[in-house]
């Protein structure tokens, strides 16, 4: 059965290559009314895709000037490489920004490549170079960095945090209300920890709460707060805050390499277990200060002599979803250790909660919602706003929304207390002159400002979409 498409007017777009990525994008922008042309040399892999979503199919190589104007190049708006090549999809984007007006985006994960970004973008054109393993390693170190958080990401350049974890029992926070939150969390310092509980997963149901929403054992809360006060609240509240001293990595690919790199220069000692020599020793002249294993990862006896069972972290980064679940398995039942799965394929996420296996990343979401927010910024290119960040939560169900105001509008000027915003959304903060401000009613959006927005409404173009429909 397709999926229909909204009646708005969308982007058109061409996506080359439909592996994971390539068929999480199709399906996202579909779901956002964008016309799709897909190219690709896999007949089965496109005839899957165009089976379930209206999109136009052409087989070939999406490096060749004919198959592009076949997809019709010359009057697309955004073309998007997402090959297994880094080369092609170079290629593949620099003919079409030289034979077209579109713009251009670009897997590339070679580290070699990666360190020359801001380069080949300039040179080629680009409007953006994505790399998943390189921002599966960053959200990953940063759950290391916070360990009793299930999830943390980075928004205002960095200077916030959004943070998810469930709540224990005995905790103090089991049956306390929003409105007491803030005045009962002290640190021993006497310093508010000041955050914003902005979503709440309680029995499968998704909530913005509001002030007399009370909280209980077993909810998974999403906070937002600087860096230093989201330390400050998990200390407050009875939750380690410190990051850990060491991590055992499984698999020596280019997001272990990655993560081991984060991971070394904040002092983090790492151990990685790689079961190809070769590699193996390509690795230990990158990463010298990493202890390098050449054995197989999955193997219980190596594990249980790398100290396993001491490891304050670990973090299985195997090529294969199945044997990375099975180290998790495997892991929880011999250590307390912080632990971090990654799933590239399965798509089965009801059973894969049900598994409970803690901090989870999926490199292919990482990468759609960051394409899907330049889209959104694209279509929305004469607005008095850009979307900087977008972020979905609790499956898809929320959206975390990061826009840069550019110019006076409706919402500008005017406390938040006196505008008629839409129900089930919550202005998380607003990041302005490098300080983050978690609003009140008095507080107003200036221009310059940037403001996230967290909703279970999805697919806001504009800062204008967080008002009540007159």
């Amino acid at each position: 059965m397709k999926h229909s498409k909204p009646d708005n007017k969308g982007l058109n777009i061409i996506i080359v290559g439909c592996g994971k990525v390539g068929a999480t994008l199709t399906e996202q922008l579909c779901k956002e009314g964008h016309d799709i042309t897909l190219i690709d040399k896999n007949v089965q892999k496109m005839q899957s895709l165009s089976n379930l979503y209206d999109v136009l199919a052409i087989t070939g190589n999406g490096a060749s000037y004919n198959v592009l104007k076949e997809a019709g190049v010359e009057d697309a708006d955004l073309i998007i490489a997402v090959t297994n090549s880094d080369e092609l999809n170079l290629l593949c984007c620099t003919i079409a920004t030289q034979v077209g007006n579109c713009a251009a985006i670009a897997r590339v994960r070679t580290p070699d490549y990666s360190a020359e970004v801001e380069y080949l973008r300039g040179r080629l054109g680009l409007a953006m170079i994505i790399n998943p393993e390189l921002e599966t390693a960053k959200e990953a170190a940063r759950i290391l960095s916070l360990p009793t958080a299930l999830e943390v990401n980075a928004f205002a350049q960095g200077k916030a945090e959004m943070a998810k974890f469930r709540i224990s029992e005995g905790s103090i926070l089991d049956g306390m209300t929003i409105m007491d939150l803030s005045r009962k969390i002290i640190t021993a310092r006497d310093k508010k920890a000041n955050i914003i509980v902005c979503a709440i997963e309680r029995d499968g149901e998704v909530y913005i709460p509001s002030g007399n929403f009370e909280m209980k054992a077993g909810d998974l809360i999403s906070f937002v707060a600087s860096s230093k006060n989201t330390r400050l609240f998990m200390e407050a509240i009875g939750m380690k805050s410190d990051r850990v001293k060491n991590t055992m990595i499984i698999g020596g690919g280019r997001a272990a390499y990655y993560l081991a790199s984060c991971l070394l220069a904040v002092g983090i000692e790492v151990k990685i277990i790689e079961n190809n020599a070769a590699r193996c020793e390509e690795l230990s002249g990158l990463l010298p200060k990493a202890s390098m294993i050449n054995g197989d990862g999955t193997n219980e006896e190596l594990l249980k002599e790398e100290g396993i069972e001491y490891a304050e972290s670990f973090v299985p980064l195997t090529g294969i979803d199945e044997e990375n679940i099975l180290l998790t398995l495997y892991a929880k039942q011999v250590s307390n250790a912080k632990i971090i799965t990654k799933i590239n394929r399965i798509t089965f996420k009801d059973v894969i909660s049900e598994l409970d296996l803690g901090s989870v990343v999926y490199p292919r979401y990482i990468t759609a919602e960051t394409i899907i927010a330049y889209v959104r910024a694209k279509k929305n290119s004469k607005a008095s706003d850009k979307i900087e960040t977008l972020y979905h939560m609790f499956d898809s169900r929320v959206e975390a929304i990061e826009f840069l105001v550019e110019s006076e509008s409706a919402v500008t000027n005017i406390a938040f207390k006196d505008l008629s915003l839409k129900k089930h959304l919550l202005v998380s903060f607003i990041y302005r002159k490098g300080r983050i401000i978690i609003p009140t009613g008095q507080d107003c959006i200036h221009v310059g400002d940037t403001v996230m927005i967290v909703t279970t409404h999805t697919g806001f173009h504009n800062i204008l979409d967080i008002l009540e429909e007159a």
